[in-house]
């Protein structure tokens, strides 16, 4: 093994121990259980580490190898692997120690395709309850002016339709009361603020390099290979796609940093632009984080660019916000302990100037959000 196989493997294996932990803790549900346990098998099994180590790191190896096992496991349905995972409805199954045994024979017995599967394929993780911890930014912006949403790394475009949901904040509700979806996340330290309204969205845009089709089964497939193996992770997915399918929205093939300007200047000019970015810009180099940032400044109109994305770098290490701003010791210190989402909120105004603040943290999967 060369010196460079370790070193893929090390890293490999860091991403996976990081959302492990995210997925771990004495005070997780028993449902998180499978998911921390899929890491950690990623992490500590030598034939599920050389399958990661495989796949170039800015593809997130540890996700994109599980995303991989979960869709074999949905198609094929071999047991008792398959007897491990909830489908939409089911609750979450019981783990004992022969999960991890039946993990690795079929990991071994389906090497090659898991390979080609990672090679033809990003990581898309279309979780829904991310839309909770956009919701709290809200309250920030004028309540009578309409916004113009552009969703970046949109995906499935799930995070066009946050007005559609209900959430539930520890009692306080928010959105139609008729929704197929609502969404409760926990909270921890102090309440998180709600607007008085869901705001008016004048109009949707969804940007990706790679958007996917709902109608597709399987597109469909794949994002549901995608979700944490977490029963309420699974039937929010189910809802959400149906409540995307059922009101179709504008989804474009773009590059984020390049295209952005032509994108922006196609929405509504009096409503407020609103970027949500939900772990995209964390995944851009330093050159196309700091051109995007540029691209904000030229436009010449107001922007709210609301952003949950982990700290610079990815793991342990990481100390810079996406956005720049100042990070409190708060979110350095929930980094070391796992992946976690920072919330920020920056505020680009008609002369190119800047305003914001990181407000908060949130779990990836959606959980749990604390607020500042």
């Amino acid at each position: 093994m060369t010196a460079a196989d370790v070193e893929a493997r090390a890293r490999v294996r860091e991403q996976a121990q990081g959302i492990a932990a995210g997925w771990s803790g004495p005070d997780t549900p028993p449902s998180w259980a499978l998911t921390a346990e899929l890491f950690t098998a990623i992490a500590d099994e030598p034939e599920l580490l050389e399958l990661g180590a495989a796949i170039p790191l800015d593809r997130l190896p540890p996700l994109l190898l599980s995303a991989a096992v979960r869709y074999l496991v949905a198609r094929d349905r071999p047991e008792p692997l398959a007897g491990y995972f909830p489908v939409p409805g089911s609750g979450q199954p019981a783990l004992d120690d022969g999960f991890r045994p039946a993990l690795v024979a079929f990991a071994r017995e389906h090497a090659d395709e898991l390979a080609l599967l990672c090679v033809e394929h990003r990581y898309q993780m279309n979780e829904v309850a991310r839309s909770a911890d956009v919701v709290p930014v809200l309250s920030r912006l004028d309540p009578d002016r309409p916004i113009a949403l552009v969703d970046l790394g949109t995906g499935a475009g799930l995070g066009l339709h946050l007005d559609r949901y209900r959430y539930d904040f520890a009692g306080r509700t928010l959105g139609p009361a008729d929704a197929a979806l609502t969404l409760a996340p926990e909270l921890r330290g102090r309440p998180a603020p709600l607007p008085s309204r869901l705001p008016t969205i004048a109009a949707r845009l969804g940007v990706d390099v790679e958007p996917l089709d709902l109608d597709d089964e399987r597109v469909r497939d794949w994002l549901a290979a995608c979700i944490p193996p977490e029963t309420s992770a699974v039937d929010r997915f189910a809802a959400a796609s149906e409540i995307a399918r059922t009101h179709p929205a504008t989804t474009v093939r773009a590059d984020l940093v390049e295209d952005l300007p032509a994108l922006c200047a196609r929405m509504p000019g009096d409503a407020l632009l609103v970027l949500v970015d939900t772990y995209v810009t964390v995944f851009l180099t330093d050159e196309q984080r700091a051109g995007f940032r540029r691209g904000l400044a030229e436009l010449g109109r107001d922007v709210a660019w609301i952003s949950v994305d982990p700290l610079l770098p990815l793991g342990a290490e990481g100390r810079d916000s996406t956005q720049s701003l100042r990070v409190p010791p708060r979110a350095l210190e929930a980094t070391r302990a796992g992946v976690t989402g920072v919330i920020g909120h920056l505020s680009v105004h008609r002369d190119g100037s800047s305003s914001g603040e990181v407000l908060g943290l949130a779990h990836p999967g959606g959980a749990w959000l604390e607020w500042f």
